[in-house]
């Protein structure tokens, strides 16, 4: 079994921030409720997946969370190595244009912009989407990654992994 570190730990910043949304915080109210000091920005690097964060630090800010760690990991470990958004999704521009969920308005918005490009195309007009701009358009549509992916999946037919 090989392991993505970037995506690991991509998966496990997207898991520390959902917790801390879920609260209602904002950084700055994790950050005062942690034990040592720890910079906003380092905060939002370990959300954001770019900076690797120690055993100790991730138990600390879990504790500040009130989450407990093993089950935040298993929950990291379960969207990396089974469900994973990892690899990349194939999208038919059309059903996404059409789709009526609110919350993906961005992303029908550039459906509709890529389907006028193609201008004249006929049938379904497939894309192949990377994790990297899985999470861009989950960031633009204001929700989680592996839900963006998720409601791609359910629209039917417009989403599926590709091997």
């Amino acid at each position: 079994m090989q392991l993505d570190t970037a995506t690991y730990q991509r998966i496990l910043g997207d898991e520390l921030r959902r917790l801390r949304k879920q609260r209602g915080w904002t950084r700055r109210d994790l950050n005062r409720r942690l034990q040592s000091d720890i910079s906003l920005q380092t905060l939002a690097t370990y959300e954001l997946g770019t900076r690797q964060c120690s055993v100790v630090r991730l138990v600390e800010i879990c504790l500040a969370l009130d989450e407990v760690p093993h089950e935040l990991m298993a929950r990291v470990h379960q969207r990396v190595f089974s469900d994973s958004p990892v690899g990349r999704i194939r999208v038919d521009l059309r059903k996404v244009a059409q789709d009526t969920q609110p919350e993906l308005l961005p992303l029908r918005r550039w459906a509709k912009g890529r389907l006028a490009e193609l201008n004249g195309t006929h049938g379904p007009v497939d894309v192949s989407l990377d994790i990297s701009a899985l999470e861009r358009m989950a960031e633009l549509c204001g929700v989680e990654t592996v839900e963006l992916i998720g409601r791609l999946r359910a629209i039917a037919g417009a989403a599926e992994p590709v091997e």
